[in-house]
This record gives C-alpha cells, structure tokens and sequence, in this order.
C-alpha cells in the first residue's frame, strides 16, 4: 500500500510539472513569438470607453453576441476541426492564380479596379491610389506555421516584394486570416496610413509601425484620404489573437468612396440589422465585397451562410456582390467550393447579380456587365 502511494505521489508530481511546464511554454510563446502583436494600455482603455460598442473592457456587438466559449467547449471544438474528414475540403491540386506585371499594376491610371488575393485580401487601385484591403498573405492563418494549414494557392498574383508604394491599408479585425504578422512586417515601409477599427493600432505599432502611421476608427466615423472616403461601419463578429484578448480590439466593415464608385467590404460578420443600416446611410453601393465562406451551425452569429449573405447584398444596395471569404482557407468543417455553389444558387432566386474572379482576375468596376469569370472552381 505504501508503495502504491508512493507511485500515485511521484505520478501526481510528474502530472503537475508537466502542467507547469505547458504554460510556462505558453506565456512564453504568447509574451515573445511577435505574431501575436501587442496588448491594450490601461490609457487605450480609458479612451475606448468614450465608445458606445465598449463595456467592462470589452468592445461589443449590437446584439449579445458570441456567447464565449468555455474551455472545454474550446477544446472539444478544436478536437473536431482537426478530426473531422471534410470530403472535398480542399482543392485536390495548387489552385492557379491569374499572375500580373508589377510593372502594369505600378503605372496603372485608369477607372477603379480590384484584384482578389484570396480570401479577403484585395488590392483597390481607385484615383490613382494604391489600396491594399485586410491583406494577408501568409500562407497559414495561425499565430505559428505548425498551428494550420496550408492556404489553397503557393503563389500569389503579384508578391508583396512587388507591389508599387501602397498609399492606405484597410484592416477590419485582428484574426489571423486578416491582420498576418509576416506581411505586415514586409508591408510596412510600403505604406503611408493603416486605418483600423479601435485598437488594433496596438498590434501594429508592436510590429514597428509608427504611431502617426495608423489611424483607429469606431463605428460611423469617418475620414478622407486624398479625394477618397473611408467609413468605418459596422459588422457581427469579435476579435483577439490569443486566450484572455477576446473583444480587446473593435471589428468593422468598410465603405469606400470615391467621386465616381461607392463600394462596401463586410469583414466578417455575421447576419444582421447593420446592413440596412449601412445600405439606408451609404447605399446604393456599386460593388460589395460580401463575407461568405467560413460558417457552420455552431457559430452562427458571426459568420453568414451563403444564403445570408446573398440577402446581405440586398440589404446593403449593392449592384453587385463579389462573396469573399472562401477560396485560400481551410477554417470550418464545409467543402472548399460550398460557399460559391450556394451563394450563386441564391442569387440567382433573387435575382442578384453576383460575379467570382479567379485569384489574381482583374476586376474593373466599369465593365461588371456579366460575371467575370464562371465556374473556374
């Protein structure tokens, strides 16, 4: 018996110290790996609480929403994304992308265009001004190599090496499919201003861009740039790079205006009254860059199924809907093509013109007469 005790004490110490272990290695992962940016000030707090979307040091949405996960729903949820078998939940080969000459892109001065990275990642070319939009172009949406898969396409239309100087980056929330660490770093002395929702300046200014450089935005408010307007509107979703900085930073959609186009970029969000709050104040919107890849029934207040977003498009008065969100990750448990095939099945019940550019297809915003490209998937 004895014996036995001393056994279950010796196996209780070496359980304990391994516990130990694994968090220390995890606060030192989390306080020194840089891509998980920086942490909010007791001074950031006080300014953000002048905001109506921050209570109890925390943003929110408009509605209660998401209920926070507990722990052992977090793990169960992990458990299941990296088990599950997803037939055709990535493409069987490396998707394609249209290639461009840096050169073209560098001394283009015509009507406004955009070109899709995957994913949500465009570069806006509008009034001779080069506009990057949540662009991340790593090749895994995790704070580690090791932490995810591989994004569908090796290559990328035009490298970050080789885009000409970019005059504004747009950033809607601080998740790793949008604020990437490895391409900021690359970005940051391209770029003249970064405009971000409240707070995400501070994984910015972590990775050396200077404070005057990134101009933080709530809800409604709005700024020009050049000739251009950017607003940054509302959306349906959360925020936070690591455990403990949930809702620490704001998450917004994006309205772009210009003398001749009006366009509208979701982020991420999930179905909700904002969009014909957006669409009543901003609306029509020539073109909408609409969230659409990404769901499951699980969490389906922050990410729209494809259905929803065709109705977004509607609700927001957009001409015309290009679903992004889908195409470059594996984040949830559909097949890779699921979000196209129904969104374009809605819209065509009602009666919404939808276009879906292969990566790297340039998109001129005055030549959207029929779809760009069809079914290339």
């Amino acid at each position: 018996m004895k014996t036995l005790k001393k056994y279950l004490k010796r196996m209780l110490v070496v359980i304990l110290s391994l516990i130990g272990i694994l968090i220390i290695a995890y606060l030192l992962f989390v306080n020194f790996y840089p891509s998980f940016g920086g942490d909010i000030s007791k001074e950031r707090q006080k300014e953000y609480e002048k905001s109506r979307n921050y209570k109890d040091g925390k943003f929110v949405n408009q509605k209660d929403v998401p209920k926070d996960l507990s722990f052992g729903e977090t793990v169960k949820l992990a458990y299941a994304f990296f088990t599950t078998k997803v037939p055709n939940g990535r493409p069987k080969q490396n998707l394609e992308v249209e290639k461009l000459d840096s050169l073209e892109v560098a001394d283009y001065k015509g009507g406004s265009r955009l070109i899709w990275y995957g994913h949500s990642a465009f570069l806006l070319q509008m009034d001779e001004k080069n506009i990057l939009i949540d662009p991340m172009f790593g090749e895994v949406a995790a704070p580690h190599p090791l932490l995810g898969e591989n994004r569908f396409n090796r290559e990328m239309p035009l490298a970050i090496e080789q885009l000409p100087k970019i005059d504004a980056v747009l950033i809607s929330h601080d998740h790793y499919d949008h604020l990437d660490y490895k391409s900021i770093i690359k970005l940051k002395d391209k770029v003249e201003i970064f405009y971000v929702p409240l707070g995400v300046g501070v994984h910015l200014e972590k990775w050396g861009i200077k404070k005057k450089s990134v101009v933080e935005l709530d809800w409604w408010q709005e700024v020009n740039y050049k000739g251009l307007q950017f607003v940054c509107t509302p959306a349906q979703h959360f925020s936070g790079r690591k455990f403990g900085g949930n809702q620490t930073t704001l998450w917004s959609s994006w309205v772009i205006i210009s003398a001749t186009d009006r366009l509208y970029f979701s982020g991420d969000s999930g179905y909700g009254n904002h969009f014909k709050e957006i669409g009543k104040k901003y609306g029509p919107f020539d073109f909408a860059m609409m969230e659409c890849g990404q769901y499951n029934t699980r969490w389906p207040d922050i990410h729209m199924f494809p259905e929803e977003t065709a109705q977004a498009g509607l609700d927001v008065s957009a001409k015309i809907v290009m679903p992004i969100h889908w195409g470059a990750f594996k984040l949830a448990l559909h097949s890779w093509t699921d979000p196209i095939e129904r969104v374009t099945q809605k819209a065509d019940e009602l009666g919404l013109q939808l276009v879906a550019p292969q990566i790297g297809e340039v998109i001129s915003l005055n030549k959207l007469d029929q779809r760009v490209t069809d079914k290339w998937w």
